[in-house]
């Protein structure tokens, strides 16, 4: 018997794996996966953007807006 770790993409590859399992050539066992930790969004993020005038970003947005017309 062989072992191989996975990560699965996409879920329908779930499904395709229980039919194989089905079909009694594979077996699948979850591993107990340890709760994420909580993330420190601001810490991570802090200082990522600068501030900026309100009226800088809406001309920023509508110049983005605009090139897709």
């Amino acid at each position: 018997m062989q072992t191989v770790t996975i990560d699965i993409l996409n879920s329908k590859a779930v499904k395709l794996l229980q039919d194989l399992e089905l079909l009694q050539l594979i077996r699948m066992r979850r591993e107990k996966t340890q709760p994420a930790t909580a993330v420190n969004w601001v810490a991570k993020y802090k200082g990522a953007m600068t501030k900026q005038p309100l009226t800088d970003i809406d001309n920023q947005l509508n110049e983005l807006r605009n090139e897709w017309e």
